[in-house]
């Protein structure tokens, strides 16, 4: 699609330097702006490339002031980061507007599907699924059996959601998430072996949560492994049986929640962060990255660091002495030397 200078500076709001009329299709970085694209200059950093750039329209705030010429059209507005993070999302939004349903999927009789729904080749929905309005489900996508999915969500190419899955409204799930697999739990026998306890719970996913891709939570033995409102995952994270995961916390990548853990409201954790089970983390607790949490966090507002972990601030007064940690063992030999040399 293509869209005017005067209709972008309209939808933000800004004013024209330029020619009004000039088209754009696509987005791009000042520094490899080509013709037919919109760019901006937030950062003074980048101010050197606005002059050169090919780019056909330009954001910049309101009092940029131009020191040589500018091929580009000009938009100014109040703040160009947020006019260009306004027009990404638009043009987010316009490039997944989908609808449709390929021949090539499959829905189960049984199962209830919303209006503009778009459901890619290979996509499939078993039976008693309940797809609500404008929900995007991409090519090779599993839906199981009694799985509901509310408006608006956005499910991507390749993931599987097992049977009674629960998912809320405007969720985004990415390539190679599993949702509902069996929890990891064997309970010890004789000579036999062990034996696998059947998972009968299912997976809740609350509104507007966004997973990553190639995550894997697992259904619950018994009740529910729930993710709360908001709550955001980046890619690679793993959230075992009966985990509950509070609102608008946010997990980055490489994550694994052990099972019938309990984590608080308002959390975030760094990379590779790693919690025992049947713990408990207070809301707004930060955890840095390759942290070990294995016991529970009881105090809201704490930044944890370390494994295994405990407060950041001590933590970083340890580690002062522990990098010290020879030249103290040096120093006490020595003393240790001198005190023999005085008493013999």
């Amino acid at each position: 699609m293509q869209f005017s200078a005067k209709q972008i500076a309209g939808i933000l709001n800004g004013t024209i330097e330029g020619n009004p009329d000039v088209t754009v299709s696509t987005l791009s970085k000042i520094e490899e702006g080509r013709p037919g694209s919109i760019s901006f200059l937030a950062n003074p950093v980048y101010t050197q490339y606005i002059y050169g750039t090919d780019a056909s329209l330009v954001i910049v705030n309101k009092d940029f002031e131009a020191t040589a010429p500018i091929k580009a059209t000009l938009i100014r507005v109040e703040s160009a980061a947020a006019a260009f993070a306004k027009l990404l999302e638009m043009y987010d939004q316009v490039k997944r507007n989908k609808t449709g349903v390929s021949k090539q999927a499959y829905i189960s009789d049984s199962a209830k599907v919303g209006e503009g729904l778009y459901l890619g080749e290979f996509a499939v929905i078993g039976d008693n699924a309940r797809i609500g309005n404008n929900v995007k489900i991409y090519p090779q996508v599993y839906i199981g059996d009694n799985v509901t999915v509310g408006d608006n969500t956005t499910i991507y190419a390749g993931v599987k959601i097992y049977s009674d899955t629960v998912i809320g409204s405007k969720c985004i799930i990415h390539s190679g998430t599993v949702i509902g697999s069996d929890g990891f739990r064997f309970e010890p026998q004789n000579e036999e072996g062990q034996r696998k306890v059947p998972q009968i719970g299912n997976v809740v996913i609350e509104d507007d949560v966004e997973i990553g891709a190639n995550c894997a939570i697992d259904r619950a033995t018994l009740g529910s492994t729930i993710l709360r409102k908001g709550v955001k995952f980046d890619n690679l994270i793993h959230i075992a049986h009966n985990v509950e995961v509070g609102e608008n916390s946010y997990l980055a990548a490489c994550n694994v929640i052990a099972g019938s853990t309990r984590i608080g409201k308002n959390c975030m954790f760094s990379g590779q962060v790693g919690i025992v089970g049947h713990l408990q983390i207070a809301d707004n607790t930060i955890i840095t990255a390759q942290s070990g949490i294995s016991k529970s966090i009881t105090k809201a507002g704490e930044v944890h660091m370390g494994s295994p972990a405990f407060d950041a601030n001590k933590y970083r007064k340890a580690y002062i002495h522990f990098r010290n940690l020879d030249n103290i063992v040096q120093r006490i030999d020595k003393l240790e030397k001198q005190n023999k040399q005085q008493q013999g």
